[in-house]
């Protein structure tokens, strides 16, 4: 048992309380000195560093107005849609808490899209975030598992036939496919037993998972420091530190990034609260016109397609046809040849690789182009895990790259809007093969990263991080 604490009889009645629970609770308050007043963050952080604390914020927002959902919310196949309208209508400021969750959805998505973009132009995945990294993807990967599954629950007409898509492209697995669709569902077909599992899990299951790795994210971050603009390690053993060893470059995360923060959450309460105010449904982006109509299994919608936020993901699943196969085949055999002929390996695996090429140009062949388009678009969210180890860059941040970087990254994020454009869209022969081209070069921005992130001359590193006060 830990010696209790003494203060002098004359600090004042705050000090005393606050002793009064050091003495009782030292964890909490060693956790606060460690992840708060004696963390320390890069002295340089910009605009791009409010992300990682807004979507805190949207995580609590979100957890909050769902508390007060669920206590009104039918999940019932015939209530289901009554139970929304009657929040919606009937209950005393019910019609505040639909929004705020529907819009926390989409600005969810907004916060954590900006989060990741930040960490892929300043390197914050390189060693040592690897792990802090990979914590992120998968906060990622279950958040859109947590979103597909709520989108079902309004039982609305797209709410309906958008998960009966979905969940029919698991039905394209080989072998496993239509048990694995009929477990999913629980039915032959969206109904009862699927909103009751799709709600289970959207309330119970996923946000424990999603609590548990943000918790993790957090804790693996603050182990190993965080990144800043300059992709300078404050913390390294070669890091100029103060006589009580703290970093001369860092300062404590509170007060000053607390207070960082604010001014990012009061700007963002702005606007969350004007979508919410005078756009909850952002021109059909954020909460479809058709989902204000009662899911009707016997009248499918002209055009089904998801929220904006899987729209990327939902184009490249509709880019892969079987014209785009023999591309897709042809690829591979110049990823083969490559390594067969321009690499310095030993015959054997030489060898090796040309029976893989071989062999994966018979499988791509032998199963139907839908199942290669559910592997594409789970594809291009798992390969987001491998960054770490495909980046080959010399330096870290975007700062200090060639110049020409900037407009590959920029190209990047352009061909993802497209994509998100063509993926609400009705599918037409044009927006069929920019969606093609789109795929290709979001995958071969990733798979070629090894080469291309190698090219071209870096600038100069500063030993130090740049900082001017304002």
């Amino acid at each position: 048992m830990a010696e209790f604490k003494e203060i002098s009889p004359n600090a004042s009645a705050g000090e005393k309380l606050g002793n009064w629970f050091n003495n009782r609770f030292p964890t909490a308050f060693s956790a606060y000195r460690d992840h708060l007043s004696e963390y320390y963050a890069p002295k340089n952080f910009n605009f791009w560093y409010f992300f990682g604390s807004l979507a805190l914020l949207v995580l609590v927002i979100q957890i909050v107005t769902g508390i007060f959902l669920v206590m009104h919310y039918k999940p019932d196949a015939a209530l289901a849609f009554a139970s929304v309208e009657y929040i919606m209508r009937d209950v005393p400021w019910g019609w505040l808490v639909r929004y705020m969750h529907s819009t926390g959805a989409s600005a969810f998505f907004v916060v954590v899209y900006l989060h990741m973009f930040r960490g892929l132009i300043y390197g914050s995945y390189r060693k040592p975030r690897e792990l802090v990294w990979i914590f992120g993807c998968s906060i990622f990967l279950v958040l859109m598992a947590e979103a597909f599954m709520g989108y079902l629950l309004p039982w609305g007409q797209m709410s309906y036939w958008g998960a009966q898509v979905i969940v029919n492209l698991f039905a394209a697995i080989p072998f496993i496919g239509p048990d694995l669709a009929l477990l999913i569902r629980g039915d032959y077909v969206v109904s009862d037993a699927t909103l009751n599992r799709f709600f289970s899990f959207h309330v119970i299951a996923v946000p424990l998972v999603l609590l548990g790795l943000v918790v993790a994210h957090i804790l693996a971050l603050h182990d190993v420091g965080s990144n800043n603009p300059d992709g300078v390690e404050i913390k390294g053993p070669n890091a100029p530190k103060d006589a009580n060893g703290k970093p001369l470059d860092g300062i404590p995360f509170h007060p000053y990034y607390t207070v960082h923060d604010i001014l990012g959450v009061s700007v963002f309460l702005l606007i969350f609260s004007a979508v919410i105010f005078f756009a909850p449904e952002f021109g059909g982006y954020f909460l479809e016109y058709n989902n204000f109509i009662p899911a009707d299994p016997l009248k499918t919608p002209a055009h089904i397609a998801p929220v904006w936020y899987f729209t990327p993901y939902y184009s490249m699943l509709r880019a892969i046809t079987t014209e785009m196969m023999y591309v897709l085949v042809l690829c591979v055999v110049a990823a083969g040849a490559f390594g067969v002929l321009r690499t310095e390996l030993p015959k054997l695996f030489k060898g090796a690789i040309l029976i893989a090429t071989v062999v994966g140009i018979a499988v791509m062949l032998a199963i139907d182009a839908k199942f290669w388009g559910v592997v594409v678009m789970g594809g291009a969210v798992i390969i987001m895990f491998f960054l770490p180890w495909l980046d080959y860059s010399p330096v870290r941040s975007i700062r200090y790259r060639p110049s020409w970087h900037k407009y590959v990254y920029g190209v990047f994020v352009i061909n993802f809007f497209v994509l998100g454009y063509l993926g609400v869209q009705p599918p037409s022969p044009i927006g069929e093969r920019v969606s093609q081209v789109g795929t290709l070069f979001y995958f071969g921005f990733f798979l070629l990263m090894p080469w291309w992130s190698r090219l071209g001359e870096p600038k100069p590193v500063p030993e130090r991080i740049t900082f001017a006060a304002h």
